[in-house]
């Protein structure tokens, strides 16, 4: 079976090769040969990144760092969303994320908008830096501290 690589972006450093070998007539075979790449890697960079002039490294690492870009949805708990002040709002009352969510969904049944998953919750809460919010989340969640029973 043969073996699996996985996939890695091409490095500015690889952009400009393809640039001058490009520019010197190479074909794709022969780039991807001193390379080390794949031929299609080098046929999809100049055909997704040459403009009407030809190719050139710059606007090409651009070009596709606006296409990687664009393809990421968006959070759905941007800071500035109401969706995130409600959220925030019943952590500070001291709710779990697993009823923020059934409670989103109750209170907006037709707007999915509003609709947020417990560990989307969890991952807006973690992508913060060390702060109050935190601080609340983990001690809530922290098993309360047992005490030995003082029989005699």
């Amino acid at each position: 079976m043969p073996e699996k690589t996985s996939y890695q972006q091409l490095q500015p450093e690889e952009r400009l090769t393809i640039a001058s070998l490009h520019l010197q007539g190479s074909s794709m075979r022969a780039m991807a040969r001193i390379l080390g790449r794949s031929p299609g890697t080098i046929s999809r960079e100049l055909m997704r990144n040459s403009s009407s002039v030809g190719y050139a490294s710059v606007p090409a690492a651009a070009l596709s760092s606006a296409r990687r870009s664009a393809s990421r949805r968006p959070a759905k708990l941007c800071l500035q969303s109401v969706c995130w002040r409600i959220v925030l709002t019943l952590l500070e009352w001291k709710w779990s994320p697993q009823q923020i969510s059934g409670t989103l969904k109750r209170i907006y049944p037709t707007d999915s908008t509003q609709h947020v998953s417990h560990e989307t919750i969890y991952t807006a809460i973690y992508a913060q830096p060390r702060g109050e919010l935190r601080r609340q989340l983990l001690t809530r969640c922290a098993k309360p501290a047992s005490h030995p029973n003082n029989a005699s």
